[in-house]
């Protein structure tokens, strides 16, 4: 795999950097609901050296009714700051599932005009399956300036959505598996209705991911979103329950150089819960 600080990093570059001054991880793991897991607890528990925690659901918009969406810039900032993550720092974020949330931090940070960050391939599973150091103390934490730009256009509303999805000028790109997709299997939120945006295309986030939770090559990545029948050659939305594995969609097009992607954040939590928008199924 080619390490690009931007995008995805290896645990043999993390181990490479990871007494780098101007480095800061970031534990981001996070579960669906119903998965009975305490991210947190475990973070606890043991982490990567210095990793400090990023509390998904905290570190967001929690004026919404909607789960976990992108905080308001001031936020992001002061809590960034507080953890002693600022300007000119790389980051590397994780999670313990492989490649899932981590994706999200990495869309949130670019959203606020961050771009050195990195999620590191395999993650806090593929770090420990390889006998690599852990601790479990709490980082020491020393405030750190953050100037952040948002940037509009990595992230799209529910308006923005509906006015792509009518007119077709945008490929929409799901990542929930198959059979949410469709509409065969209820959604792990209650009270949404099942099935997808029309004129969605269903690449399951999975599909994107080697069976030890790395992520697969550019040239594989390629074919698999050629094979999807995705036409890239229009901006792409990419969504899926709650904006947080349409990111791991977002990552790999980014890796295989395709720029004009942006995240429905409300994702299915919200297209689902209102009647009057449209779904199909099937």
């Amino acid at each position: 795999m080619a390490d690009d600080p931007k995008t995805l990093v290896s645990t043999d570059w993390l181990a490479q950097h990871i007494n780098d001054p101007d480095l800061r991880i970031l534990d981001a793991s996070w579960y669906l609901p119903g998965e009975d897991r305490d991210p947190k607890a475990e973070y606890e528990r043991g982490h990567i050296p210095g990793a400090r925690y990023f509390d998904i659901d905290e570190i967001s918009d929690t004026r919404s009714a909607l789960p976990h969406m992108a905080p308001p810039v001031e936020k992001f900032m002061s809590r960034m700051r507080a953890m002693g993550v600022g300007d000119g720092h790389q980051v590397v974020v994780y999670d313990t599932a492989g490649l899932f949330s981590a994706a999200r931090i990495w869309w949130l940070f670019r959203l606020m005009g961050k771009t050195d960050i990195a999620v590191l391939d395999g993650g806090y599973r593929k770090w420990v399956a390889e006998g690599r150091e852990t601790e479990d103390l709490p980082p020491v934490l020393k405030e750190r300036h953050m100037t952040v730009q948002r940037q509009a256009h990595l992230v799209r509303d529910v308006t923005q959505v509906a006015a792509a999805a009518k007119l077709g000028n945008h490929t929409l790109l799901d990542a929930r598996g198959p059979a949410r997709f469709k509409g065969e299997e209820p959604e792990p939120r209650q009270g949404l209705r099942a099935g997808h945006i029309p004129g969605a295309l269903n690449i399951y986030y999975r599909k994107l991911l080697n069976d030890d939770g790395t992520m697969k090559t550019v040239a594989e990545l390629k074919t698999l979103f050629q094979a999807s029948g995705a036409d890239l050659s229009k901006p792409v939305i990419t969504t899926c329950g709650s904006g947080v594995t349409a990111a791991i969609l977002s990552l790999g097009l980014e890796r295989i150089g395709h720029r004009d992607h942006s995240l429905y954040d409300g994702s299915w939590a919200e297209w689902g819960q209102f009647d009057q928008l449209p779904i199909a199924t099937g």
